[in-house]
């Protein structure tokens, strides 16, 4: 054990590359990983915050997250998720590496967001509207350049500067991009051809009825049921579809609060990610949403797939 190889976070962005993070995903669900499979993660409350433990298993490889959550962080100039990923072999439960874990997360939830717009976005892409100036937002932009072409950005967040310096960013990376704030966004999102909501919002962000027919909304920022960043208008005019169905109606407030309003039923719920991407899911002529808490398969795919590229000597460039 004190041999354990520990790939820090500037390791696994090497290793594996965000366009080879959406492609291990999808292999791994083509290849028959059921999400629905996968165990419900613990959430503890804990005096600071939140733990999540987040374990999950395949033939090959077992793993297990551990991830804090301390909303007081940020003012003490700390990250407000911090966490560490175990993995294992699956035959021996041997460890094999530990990682960093918010990396993991970093890189698996635009990732994996980026997989269900290539199954459920038109193919044109275009204007990309992002709530959030975090580094999810970030990897969201990031994440969907790969899937999309990504004409423009509109940042819209509470934080004026913040908002400004992702926008700098965008445009760093040659994206024309403009900030907004909250109440300056309403054109934006009923101009906008793909919507990231990455927020730590617990009530709706935009008015659902502004979001126009074939626009795509993903959802990342909540994991709790009384938590959603989308309105119940909205999510009844969608095609939604979940990364399991099973974690959606536990954790996704996004469709419980709907639910349990008499908005909608969870029949709506039009599939789970693994039967998007086999084209099982049938797309309606409204929007469509795509809502995610974070699971712990995915955590387990991209963390074996750094593994396997730091074991075989890879960079991950090209990959």
């Amino acid at each position: 054990m004190s041999d354990l190889p520990y790939l820090d976070a500037a390791t696994v962005e090497r290793l594996v590359p965000m366009g080879r993070a959406v492609r291990v995903l999808e292999d791994a669900l083509r290849d028959g990983l059921d999400p629905e499979a996968t165990p419900q993660r613990p959430i503890v409350a804990v005096p600071a915050g939140q733990l999540l433990l987040m374990p999950a298993a395949t033939a090959r490889y077992v793993g297990v997250k551990a991830v804090s959550i301390a909303p007081a962080n940020p003012e003490r100039g700390l990250p407000r998720i911090q966490g560490t990923y175990l993995l294992l072999d699956g035959a021996t439960l041997a460890p094999l590496a530990a990682l960093d874990g918010i990396a993991l997360t970093s890189l698996r939830t635009p990732a994996v967001s980026a997989l269900a717009v290539r199954h459920l976005a038109r193919p044109e892409g275009g204007r990309l509207v992002v709530f959030g100036s975090g580094p999810q937002a970030w990897g969201h932009v990031l994440a969907l350049r790969e899937v999309r072409p990504i004409t423009g950005v509109t940042v819209v967040g509470r934080d004026a500067a913040r908002a400004a310096a992702l926008a700098e960013r965008c445009r760093a990376a040659g994206l024309p991009a403009r900030a907004h704030g909250p109440d300056e966004a309403a054109a934006a999102v009923a101009e906008a051809d793909l919507i990231a909501c990455c927020t730590t919002a617990r009530e709706p962000l935009f008015p659902g009825k502004l979001a126009r027919d074939g626009v795509t909304v993903v959802a990342v920022g909540s994991h709790e049921p009384d938590a959603r960043e989308l309105d119940g208008d909205l999510v009844a005019r969608a095609t939604v579809v979940v990364e399991a169905r099973s974690a959606a109606l536990e954790e996704a407030g996004d469709v419980i609060v709907p639910i349990r309003h008499g908005t909608i039923t969870s029949g709506h719920l039009a599939g789970n990610l693994a039967e998007l991407v086999a084209g099982a899911v049938p797309v309606g002529a409204g929007p469509r949403v795509f809502k995610s808490t974070g699971m712990a398969w995915e955590d387990l795919v991209v963390a074996a797939a750094a593994y396997e590229a730091w074991a075989g000597g890879e960079t991950g460039e090209g990959a």
